[in-house]
Order: structure tokens, then C-alpha cells, then sequence
């Protein structure tokens, strides 16, 4: 598809101009890599050297612009890039061709689902021997493997917390993508996974992975294989968790951030930055756990 032909339908009054316009298929963030011919905005000039080669074409603002031509992308050029690529992303939500498509949901064999639980009649997935219990729901674009387990109350493929300011005061932004839950994993108690917010994404929970009870994840989230989350956690969308991972109790994991492998944060730990394989950090900001212990000790001998 092409931007000014999306931008007519729309009917969008505002000023626009285009700098050798390409076709794309998805909208994408820039720090994204996808498969497909994307559209992306940028709204300020650090977010430049993180473009993708799938990027097809930019929305971006005059002042801009200029450091953006003769690239492999083409431009558009507005006022507001953030507010228009949203705007666009919510028409397009409403278009076949742009979400996925739609399927009856099948539940494999073997399966314990209480009569009490809400499952999508469309576009959900479950497999072998998976048990769900009363007042779960499970929302379309889900997929869950064989032998795991939702415990009462969990919420699956929810529309996640993505608002944006315009001029007509706070929009919503549409969820199109899905999720995916691993084999073997359990998600206890009133635990809430966000869908993904586009339709090429996918939150995922990797196999083994366990969840406890009132644990939060967000959009887009990727969450290796056998990590575990203890209760009253919040992850930030886009977050990446990866393999043998331990998120402690009432953790906060900023969003768009990467914990790496056999890491720690640890109980209470407010994290606003990655944590390196092997890392363990502790604290509000979170910082590495002997660098806190000392600095803790040091604070008490001072006193």
C-alpha cells in the first residue's frame, strides 16, 4: 500500500509532502525488524541510526528531513509524525487486508477447560492436555501450546495500556497483534498478558516459563524459555526477557529494555535499564546487587 493513498481515504486535511514515496505492508516501530516493507516515524533525530533495511518509508517533520534524504526509504513529511502514524495505524485496524485472519479456534484433546472460563469463539489456538480454569479469559490471536496450565482469573490477549496525546485530548491505540504461550508453562492467578499492539507481533510466554499470581506483561513482550516471574511484577512492553531468567517479587521492568540470560532482579527492583547475562541488580533504580550491598553497608556505617 502507499501512504497517499491511505492518507485520502482517510480524508486527512493537514499538510503533507512526499520525497520519493515506496509502497510498505505493516507500520513498525524503528527499532523493530520484521520481515516486511514497513513504515515507521521519527519525531527527533536520535532515533535515526536505529532504521531498519525493511524500512520502506519514514514519517518525519521538516526539520528533519534533511538528514533523512537519499536514503534506501522514502519520506513523508508532516507536522506531527508520531500523532498521524497512530492515526493511520487505527484506520488501518479496520481493514482486512491489514490484521490477520480469521479462523475458528480449536482446543486440542485431553484439555481441562472450566465451563466457568471465556474463550474467543475465533482465532484462538489451544493444544494438548492444556488446563484452564474458572473465570480465565483467553481474547482472539492467542495461541497456547501443549501441558500448560491458567490458573482462575488470568487474563490472556487483553488490550494493553497504549494512549496517545492528540489534539482532540488522549486517543487509544489498537491491538491487532497476538499472543503466544509456550509448552509446559503455568500463569497463576489473576496474572494479565497483553496482546501485541501490530498485527506482525506477538507477545510471548517461551516454554517452561512460570508465572505467579498477579504479574503484569505487556504488549510485546518476549519472554524466553524457563524464566520465572513472582508475584505483583510489572513488565513494560517490548521488554525482552531472556532464557533461565528470575524476575523477583514486586519488580518493575521499565519497557523496550533487554534482561539477558541467568539474570536476576531482584526483590523489589525498579529496572530501567538492561541487565547483562549473568547480571543481578537490586534497588529503585536498580543497580548491580553487590555495588547496592555495599553501598547499603557503607549508608549504615556512616549512620
Amino acid at each position: 500500500m502507499f501512504l497517499s493513498q491511505v492518507l485520502a481515504e482517510m480524508d486527512y486535511q493537514d499538510i503533507v509532502s512526499f520525497v520519493n514515496e515506496k509502497p510498505f505492508k505493516y507500520l513498525a516501530l524503528t527499532e523493530s525488524t520484521i520481515d516486511y516493507e514497513n513504515c515507521v516515524f521519527i519525531d527527533s533525530s536520535k532515533f535515526i541510526d536505529s532504521i531498519d533495511d525493511s524500512v520502506s518509508m519514514v514519517l518525519t517533520t521538516e526539520e528533519i528531513k534533511a538528514l533523512l534524504l537519499n536514503k534506501h526509504f522514502g519520506l513523508c513529511v508532516v507536522k506531527n509524525p508520531r500523532e498521524l502514524f497512530f492515526e493511520i495505524h487505527n484506520y488501518l485496524c479496520g481493514k482486512g487486508e491489514y490484521v490477520r485472519k480469521s479462523y475458528e479456534t480449536t482446543i486440542g484433546e485431553n484439555c481441562i477447560i472450566s465451563p466457568l472460563a471465556s474463550i474467543a469463539e475465533k482465532n484462538v489456538s489451544i493444544g494438548n492436555n492444556v488446563i484452564i480454569e474458572e473465570f480465565v479469559v483467553i481474547r482472539d490471536n492467542t495461541v497456547i501450546q501443549d501441558n500448560s496450565i491458567l490458573r482462575a482469573g488470568c487474563k490472556i490477549g487483553g488490550v494493553g495500556f497504549e494512549f496517545k496525546r492528540n489534539k482532540y485530548g488522549i486517543a487509544s491505540v489498537t491491538h491487532v497483534g497476538g499472543v503466544i504461550i509456550g509448552k509446559e508453562v503455568e500463569i497463576q492467578y489473576n496474572t494479565c498478558v497483553d496482546r501485541a499492539i501490530y498485527p506482525w507481533d506477538d507477545t510471548i510466554i517461551g516454554d517452561y516459563c512460570k508465572i505467579d499470581n498477579l504479574v503484569h506483561i505487556a504488549h510485546g513482550v518476549k519472554m524466553d524459555r524457563n524464566v520465572m516471574v513472582v508475584a505483583n511484577s510489572g513488565i513494560g512492553g517490548r521488554t525482552i526477557i531472556n532464557e533461565n531468567s528470575w524476575i523477583g517479587f514486586g519488580v518493575t521492568i521499565k519497557n523496550g529494555i533487554t534482561v539477558g540470560k541467568d539474570a536476576r532482579a531482584n526483590m523489589g527492583a525498579v529496572v530501567t535499564k538492561s541487565i547483562p547475562d549473568n547480571g543481578s541488580v537490586t534497588g529503585n533504580f536498580a543497580i548491580d546487587h553487590k555495588k547496592f550491598l555495599r553501598n547499603m553497608k557503607k549508608s549504615i556505617m556512616e549512620d
